[in-house]
C-alpha cells in the first residue's frame, strides 16, 4: 500500500534520509522562519544520563518498562490514553528489527527524550508478525499482522500517532484516525521532534514537519555554539 502524501511523504522523506536539516546545516540562509515559538515547547536538548536501560522479552523484543499492558482494543487503549492526558500512539516491532533495537538502546534511552515520551504518551507495542487478536476502532478483529497489513505497515519501527479525538460512528479505522506515523532509522532529534510536533498540535498550524524540524535542529545548534555542548546537541 502506498502511503499517503502530506503529513506521511514529509516524515517518510526525513525519516528515510536521516534528515534534511544536516544538508542545510552549513548555509545559514536556508536557516527557516520559526513555525512556533520556542517558548511554548519543551527544550530542544535535556540531560541525557541517567540512561534508560529497555527490557528485552523471551522473542528478543526490547520494549519500555513503562509501555501499558494491553488487550489491543484500540478503542479501550485509547479511552485509557484520554483519561490520563496523554496522545494515543501504536509501535510496531519486529524480532531481529536493528532499527528497533537502535531506537530503544539509543534514542529512547536518553533520558530527556524518555521522560518526554513516557509523560506525553500511551503507546501500545505490537508485533508485525504478531499472532495476538487485536481489535480495530471500528470494532474488527484480527490479528497484529493482519491489523498492520490492514494499515499498510510495511517497516519497522513504525510509530502511527493518532488524533485527539475519535469519537465516532464506530466505521472509521485506523487508517481513518491517524495524525501521522513516522517509519525506519529515527536519530534523536528527529525523533524527539516528532514526539514534540504531534503532542504540542504542532500540526494544526503548519503540517510541514520538515520545517519544524529545521527549527528545532537550529535551535541544537545555536545552544551548542553557546557552549551547551551534549551530546544531544549533535544530533539532528
Amino acid at each position: 500500500m502506498i502511503p499517503r502524501i502530506g503529513v506521511y511523504a514529509a516524515c517518510a522523506v526525513a525519516l528515510l534520509l536521516g534528515s534534511t536539516a544536516s544538508l542545510l546545516a552549513a548555509d545559514d540562509s536556508m536557516k527557516p522562519a520559526p513555525v512556533v515559538d520556542s517558548a511554548t515547547l519543551p527544550p530542544a536538548i535535556g540531560e541525557i544520563e541517567p540512561m534508560v536501560v529497555p527490557v528485552k522479552d523471551e522473542e528478543g523484543i526490547y520494549h519500555q518498562a513503562w509501555f501499558p499492558q494491553s488487550f489491543l482494543d484500540l478503542k479501550d487503549d485509547f479511552a485509557e490514553a484520554k483519561a490520563a492526558g496523554k496522545r494515543f500512539a501504536v509501535l510496531f516491532e519486529q524480532r531481529g528489527c536493528i532499527y528497533c533495537v537502535k531506537m530503544h538502546k539509543e534514542v529512547l534511552a536518553q533520558r530527556y527524550i524518555n521522560d518526554y515520551v513516557r509523560k506525553n504518551f500511551h503507546i501500545v507495542q505490537m508485533d508485525l508478525w504478531g499472532a495476538r487478536e487485536a481489535t480495530d476502532f471500528d470494532g474488527k478483529a484480527l490479528t497484529e499482522k493482519k491489523l498492520a497489513d490492514r494499515w499498510g505497515v510495511l517497516f519497522t519501527p513504525t510509530i502511527v500517532f493518532f488524533k485527539d479525538d475519535v469519537s465516532i460512528d464506530g466505521k472509521a479505522w485506523g487508517r481513518d484516525l491517524e495524525v501521522a506515523r513516522m517509519s525506519l532509522g529515527m536519530g534523536p532529534g528527529t525523533f524527539y521532534d516528532m514526539f514534540v510536533w504531534i503532542n504540542e498540535r504542532i500540526y494544526n498550524k503548519n503540517k510541514n514537519f520538515q520545517r519544524f524540524h529545521l527549527q528545532r535542529y537550529h535551535e541544537r545548534e545555536t545552544l551548542r555554539a553557546a557552549g551547551k555542548d551534549d551530546k544531544a546537541t549533535k544530533t539532528n
